[in-house]
């Protein structure tokens, strides 16, 4: 085991890689998503880490946390996380900050295990073998056939949870929650995600008419600052259906209100928006102290391994980044029977960035 090895580099670059369609959700539209990739280097090895954020989240990086981590103990990552968070304290926590400070803190992880040659998840302590998935899509610019054929092509393949988007064209979402039950069966659970697009009484009437079609999750039924709203609609909807809510949570502040406010019945963070692996599993402690379960948001190659140690309920697999991370690393993972298993004789994430295949979508 090599100990004592300062981090001699830390090289960071951006990535903006169009959308296979034309995607939307209830409240934004988007053709393209960037991913900012952290290299950090010590004692020979590379690890590699990222987020998926605006090219800004970068230059923040190149500009204010390299320094900061440079020339620090690899095996030191508390250390190194709290000297980030000390850097960027004039310019806000939340948002582009904690993305910047995720992509290295990723990178520092990886870096770790690599240089103790385990895999990530060995290194965080294994509490499952395994993390089941849902798959994620159903975007709201999709018609109704594209939709059929995506939830219902996960589900045929194993996966037994698919979420959609809903909430853009309010006075079409019955329907079409209706059209993916019919593409999946019976026995697949049935996600809804309105990214905060109606208002209190439209989401309770929604619930309310979902719950009829399966629906068991309904994700940010109003916007996600709202907690009295997410919680009366926790309160008065109906029972089979959780609502959940935590994907932009960048701090520990904002899991401990949205716990505190009995705002959700499961707790989602974003290791690539909170701070990076050291947020995220803080994070999963602030869930498991409210007896709340916790979800990882996105980001499937980098939730894999901490979902397997904080022993979250699942993992979303999302679209966007499950062809994203195909394209750009190789290890990227495939679930089997509905769940990814961390490989256990790769080191770190198990993933390796193709440089050459990266070129073309770099900015």
């Amino acid at each position: 085991m090599k100990r004592g090895v300062p981090i001699e580099r830390i090289e960071v670059s951006a990535y903006t890689i169009p959308t296979d369609a034309p995607e939307s959700d209830g409240t934004l539209e988007w053709h393209a998503t960037t991913l900012v990739l952290v290299q950090a280097s010590a004692g020979g090895v590379t690890g590699i880490g990222f987020s998926y954020a605006n090219r800004a989240t970068a230059t923040l990086i190149a500009d204010t946390l390299t320094s900061v981590a440079q020339g620090r103990d690899a095996l030191d990552i508390a250390g190194a996380w709290s000297a980030m968070v000390a850097a960027i304290r004039n310019l806000g926590r939340p948002g582009i900050s904690s993305m910047a400070i995720a992509a290295v803190d990723n990178a520092m992880w990886d870096l770790k295990a690599r240089l103790l040659d385990v895999p990530l998840v060995r290194l965080l302590g294994a509490s499952r073998d395994a993390i089941p998935v849902y798959g994620s899509g159903g975007f709201t610019s999709y018609t109704i056939e594209h939709l059929q054929k995506q939830l219902g092509g996960w589900a045929q393949a194993g996966i037994r949870m698919v979420k959609m988007k809903i909430g853009r064209e309010p006075s079409d979402d019955i329907a079409r929650v209706q059209a993916a039950r019919e593409a999946i069966g019976a026995d697949t659970a049935l996600f809804v995600d309105a990214n905060g697009a109606y208002t209190r009484k439209q989401a309770l009437g929604f619930a309310n008419a979902f719950v009829d079609c399966g629906v068991t999750w309904f994700e940010e039924p109003v916007p996600s600052d709202d907690l009295e709203g997410l919680r009366l609609i926790r309160d008065r909807g109906p029972a089979p259906i959780d609502i959940t809510a935590g994907e932009y949570g960048y701090d520990l502040v904002y899991f401990r209100r949205m716990c505190e406010a009995g705002a959700v019945d499961v707790l989602q963070a974003d290791a690539t928006r909170c701070a990076g692996i050291t947020g995220f599993v803080r994070a999963a402690t602030v869930a498991r102290s409210f007896h709340l379960p916790l979800s990882s948001h996105c980001a499937p190659s980098i939730h894999a391994h901490p979902c397997c140690a904080v022993d979250a309920v699942h993992l979303e697999y999302f679209h966007d980044h499950v062809r994203i991370e195909r394209m750009l690393f190789d290890g990227a993972l495939e679930p089997v029977d509905g769940k990814l298993v961390p490989a256990n004789d790769r080191p770190g994430f198990g993933l390796a960035f193709k440089a050459a295949d990266a070129r073309k979508y770099q900015i």
